[in-house]
């Protein structure tokens, strides 16, 4: 499985910005030297990546910058979303409308992971259940990061008291990745 250079990036953006062009340098030294290669470079948005190499990206941001607390990864998705729906993806936010944004959850996921599929069932005016089915590979940061990614965008749309509860995961030992999503 690969995820897009966008989420690399934004990573990158959100490391640096919130702690500092040396912090992306002492993450990426606690990787492998494929691996730093790999991320010590340019990264464009348009490039796929091995996803077992960002997902050591993202433990080795846990352990240098989180200190081991997965939740620097929540606010890492909501700076993704600022980044990605602020740029090349802003034609995605819809103004007033975060029902109809929702609805586009399984074309948003190919945006940025090339295996498996999201959906996303309306249960009301302003709720509904998103499940990520069939993704090869997976991880509690980047289920943190999906949470964060759309809070963020939901609040791009209008939405205010956004609360995205993940209810099944796949680290967890669940078939899938399923979040209960509201807001006011």
């Amino acid at each position: 499985m690969k995820v897009k250079g966008n989420i690399i990036k934004a990573r990158q953006v959100f490391v640096e910005e919130r702690y500092g062009e040396k912090a992306w340098k002492d993450v990426l030294a606690t990787l492998p030297a494929d691996d730093q290669k790999l991320f010590g470079g340019m990264i464009l948005n348009i490039t796929w990546f091995d996803l077992k190499a960002a997902m050591r990206l993202d433990e080795s941001i846990v352990r240098v910058l989180g200190r081991g607390d997965n939740r620097v990864f929540e606010e890492m998705g909501r700076a993704s979303a600022r980044e990605n729906l602020g740029g090349v993806h802003n034609n995605l936010v819809t103004p007033g409308d975060p029902q109809a944004f929702m609805k586009k959850a399984q074309l948003i996921y190919s945006f940025y992971y090339d295996v498996g599929h999201r959906t996303y069932e309306p249960t009301g005016l302003n709720s509904g259940t998103m499940t990520t089915h069939g993704a090869e590979t997976f991880s509690a940061t980047d289920c943190s990061t999906v949470v964060g990614w759309y809070k963020e965008a939901l609040g791009m749309c209008g939405a205010t008291g956004v609360q995205i509860k993940e209810v099944k995961c796949r680290a967890r030992g669940d078939s899938v990745c399923q979040y209960e999503v509201e807001w006011s």
